[in-house]
């Protein structure tokens, strides 16, 4: 048993704007309605990636959003390097250089997980998706910043290039 609103009424004593009505049922035609109107939010919510710029590389919200970390991490190693004649042991020494926040340390990044190794000429930057398809592709970079992809494997420095 439900309800259904059949009409808008006033009651200036009980404050009331809704009459309700008893209803063993809904109407087949607002089942429908109901059915639609949901299906069309769902395909709505479910639309085809936006590039953010010309020439975005991204498929899909994550990848944008992993790309954009991994370039911010890039440009701060790049600024890092070139005010202290190395490159950061660690992510902890980026904070506050350029636009790298002591938040982007963490390296669970949503739908990728970062993982940055320091060595003494450079550093490797990995982001890894948690279920590779096919919007959710592997990168890699290294301090040259070119950034690597991989459909299916972990990217590597002789991964393809992302155009």
């Amino acid at each position: 048993m439900g309800f259904a609103i059949t009409g808008v009424t006033l009651n200036t004593k009980k404050h009331t704007a809704f009459k309700l009505v008893k209803k063993d049922y809904l109407s087949p035609l607002a089942t429908v309605l109901i059915f639609l109107i949901g299906g069309a939010y769902c395909a709505s919510a479910q639309s085809a990636y936006q590039p953010k710029f010309p020439g975005d590389p991204a498929r899909s919200e994550s990848e944008a959003a992993a790309l954009g970390y991994m370039r911010t991490t890039l440009r701060a190693q790049h600024t890092y390097n070139k005010k202290n004649g190395k490159y950061a042991a660690s992510l902890s020494e980026l904070v506050h250089t350029g636009s790298f926040t002591k938040r982007m340390v963490n390296t669970d990044r949503g739908d990728y997980t970062a993982s940055f190794h320091s060595h003494k000429d450079g550093f490797d930057l990995l982001m890894s998706p948690k279920q590779e398809d096919a919007d959710h592709r592997s990168f890699y970079s290294k301090e040259d910043g070119v950034i690597h992809v991989e459909e299916d494997k972990p990217a590597t420095e002789n991964s393809p290039k992302l155009k």
